[in-house]
């Protein structure tokens, strides 16, 4: 991006001075430069501006991956403690169907 801004700063001033050609003034290839000048600034400081929100968004995408590593691993224990529940449940109507029927242990 930053070849390409600075390249395209260099065209348009190179541009200016060849469409002044040899009637440019002092002032006018000054000013063509100061233009080019400012063009390769706002290049520079959007290229920066990119490489931080590349950047923001690469510790967003490793924040997203933890959340949901830890959300499949409470899902994992969730399952687990529906089963452990089921088992109980098996558990529990077991004893109570010996219960009824005055059965021990």
């Amino acid at each position: 991006m930053r070849r390409f801004s600075f390249k395209g700063a260099m065209f348009g001033a190179l541009s200016a001075l060849t469409l002044l050609g040899g009637c440019a003034t002092v002032e006018d290839v000054e000013r063509a430069q100061k233009t080019a000048d400012n063009a390769l600034a706002t290049a520079n400081s959007a290229q920066s501006a990119a490489n931080e929100a590349h950047q923001a968004a690469g510790q967003a995408m490793a924040t997203a991956q933890s959340a949901q590593q830890t959300a499949q691993d409470a899902k994992a224990g969730a399952d687990r403690a529906l089963a452990d529940l089921g088992e109980s449940k098996a558990q529990i109507a077991a004893l109570a169907e010996k219960h009824r029927r005055g059965e021990r242990d």
